[in-house]
């Protein structure tokens, strides 16, 4: 039996009308017609890589590698990988590939110990990189072969269709970076610096000069290894002169809190904050990649430029399609403009993602660093978060389209990742299903990439508790296995053989929603809020209700969002006449059909002062409706 309450209603609603050949679309002002914007959505699939086709359920804090098992390179067969590209997905992020610091014993492959204390966890963390010219030993059948495994890996994700990103962590590096795999010719970071002093434009590193470093003064409990004994667990590491910490610290013992385990790279930027580098000209924010590449063939850059440009092109001729930069707005963007340039001379379809949260420095980053896609994280994502929740109200959403409107295509758009909560955890919304609307509204508010974190298309709670990380979200600190994708992975077979019917409803939910934005070319169109005029118009809405339009000469899409997990509703929703004009509509009605589900019938009944449909609506019901 439906439960009504008038006025309190969401849905998600996607209403797609067919134009005759003559007509002439016009597009609304909001939409941004770049010259580089791809044909097709696409969707980016973040899997942890260790973590994937590990089938050992023991999950023990502090485990060991031999006590909770780890995933490999080998699990991502040709099975699995063809699975995660009928989900819906484009690209597949393995997260955690370049070698970074583990407690695990490789000596007898050459493979210095690492000390856990400057290790986060067991595992270590995979934004703590130690060698940028191999890959993590954990994930390779023969370690000694980590690098062989790796590109076969990279051939097998081609041949699914799908393309790949692995991070590129270009603001800091592990405290203990050695690489035994580099290139001949390729020098070590800081291996040339002058550490007599506290800052020169061509160290790699910044410096305190008489200070040795000294381990954090642990708080709270906290020991590392779960204070378990090992030979290197003395509260001790060897580093003097002491380096400044990765998130800019400059004490010779950092805080617990600090990123202790890593170092800040020096960009050319003084500790006063001079720059000893060229700047980009006036307008060259309006000048493309190549353009950028000519800029700096004739200038001097600082030698940490150097070092991480020949790391993203070493990955590039090894045909990965793209990176994930961690923390890139640490990072000068005139390096952006040096490195992403140079990477798009050798691949000019390479998919460049960068971690800027401050919403004042997204346009240098695209425009001056050229960057493809940045994270929606502060705007939309937060503001969702908060609808999901139950106190946000979507009246905040329109304006975020607006204040993004010429960079919309490049704000990725996400509900789960690794930083953030999963959405059934409890600190989070406790139920995946109140995530529908929500992942509707990501995946067709505008013509940016999607994103979804692995798990989430299976409802996971990530409530284990492994050692270092925090259970409410899946810890990448520490050897263990992920609930819900283990049933998923059912002993290798990749079928969801024992998965519950909840988690396969909510994974088929998801795989028809990604399946239908990378088909479609209305979502790579023009916008238009419908949120105001509903208000203004619309009996009953309220709030709790998101409306909008999409389309392009093809397609015509209205979208009606519903993030009541309690109520439906009988609503009829408003196209104001400036779209029925559009849109080049005739008075009379139009039958539409579920694409989704394919089980709800209605009709857009259109005169000349508006349109109408009426709908009947669950709670967190989602209909994509085409025009017959």
């Amino acid at each position: 039996m439906l439960k009504l309450r008038v006025v309190s209603i969401v849905t998600v609603l996607v209403v797609l009308v067919s134009c005759g050949s003559k007509e002439k679309e016009v597009m609304s002002e909001n939409n941004l017609m770049a010259n580089d914007k791809k044909s097709r959505k696409e969707v980016v699939y973040q899997v942890f890589t260790r973590l994937f086709g590990n089938t050992n359920t023991t999950n023990k804090p502090w485990g060991t590698i031999e006590e909770n098992g780890v995933g490999k390179f080998n699990d991502f067969t040709d099975k699995a990988l063809a699975e995660i590209k009928d989900l819906g997905v484009t690209h597949i992020w393995y997260t955690g590939v370049p070698h970074h610091d583990v407690i695990t014993d490789y000596t007898k492959y050459g493979i210095s110990n690492d000390d856990p204390d400057v290790v986060k966890g067991r595992a270590g963390s995979p934004y703590a990189v130690k060698d940028y010219y191999n890959v993590n030993p954990d994930l390779a059948e023969n370690p000694a072969a980590r690098l062989q495994e790796f590109e076969a890996l990279i051939k097998r994700t081609h041949k699914a269709g799908l393309k790949l990103i692995i991070d590129i962590v270009p603001n800091h590096v592990a405290r203990n970076y050695k690489s035994i795999s580099k290139p001949e010719g390729i020098t070590d970071f800081g291996e040339t610096d002058d550490k007599a002093v506290v800052y020169s434009v061509n160290n790699n590193f910044y410096y305190n000069p008489g200070e040795a470093f000294k381990v954090p003064n642990w708080q709270n409990g906290y020991l590392p290894l779960g204070g378990e004994k090992n030979p290197l667990s003395d509260g001790k590491f060897e580093e003097n002169p002491s380096k400044w910490t990765g998130n800019g610290s400059r004490l010779s013992q950092p805080e617990p809190n600090d990123w202790y385990e890593t170092v800040k790279i020096n960009y050319g930027v003084s500790p006063d904050g001079k720059h000893d580098f060229d700047p980009l000209p006036e307008g060259f924010d309006m000048k493309d990649y190549k353009a950028h590449f000519d800029f700096w063939k004739d200038k001097t850059v600082p030698d940490s430029w150097d070092k991480f440009k020949d790391i993203a092109l070493f990955w590039t001729e090894k045909s990965v399609d793209g990176f994930r930069y961690d923390m890139a707005e640490m990072v000068p963007v005139e390096f952006w403009s040096y490195m992403n340039s140079a990477i798009k001379m050798n691949n000019p379809d390479a998919f460049l993602l960068a971690e800027v949260y401050n919403p004042s420095l997204y346009r240098d980053y695209i425009r001056k660093g050229k960057m493809d896609y940045l994270y929606d994280k502060v705007q939309l994502y937060d503001t969702l978060k908060h609808v999901i929740q139950g106190y946000g109200k979507t009246d905040n959403i329109p304006p975020i389209q607006e204040d993004l409107k010429d960079i919309e295509h490049h704000m990725l758009h996400f509900l789960e990742n690794h930083d953030e909560q999963r959405i059934a955890s409890p600190e989070f919304a406790g139920n995946a299903q109140k995530a529908k609307p929500a992942m509707v509204v990501s995946a067709t508010i505008s013509t940016s990439p999607t994103l979804i974190y692995f798990g989430q298309e299976l409802g996971e709670p990530g409530a284990e508790d492994l050692g270092f990380g925090d259970p409410s979200r899946t810890s990448i600190f520490d050897y263990g296995s992920v609930q819900t994708i283990n049933r998923w992975v059912n002993n290798k077979q990749f079928d969801g053989g024992q998965s519950t019917a909840e988690e396969l409803n909510l994974r088929d939910f998801y795989k028809r929603l990604l399946n239908v934005t990378i088909s479609s070319e209305a979502l790579m169109g023009a916008y238009k809020d419908l949120h105001e005029y509903n208000k203004a118009h619309t009996k009953f809405y309220t709030a709790k209700q998101l409306a909008y339009a999409r389309w392009n000469t093809n397609e015509k899409l209205i979208v009606i969002s519903n993030f009541d997990a309690d109520y439906g509703a009988e609503i009829n929703l408003k196209l104001p006449v400036t779209l029925i004009k559009t849109w080049q509509l005739e008075p009379g009605d139009y039958q539409v059909e579920d694409l989704l589900y394919k089980e709800f019938r209605s009709l857009l009944k259109v005169s000349e002062n508006q349109g109408v449909v009426k709908i009947t609506l669950k709670p967190l019901e989602s209909f994509i409706l085409k025009l017959q």
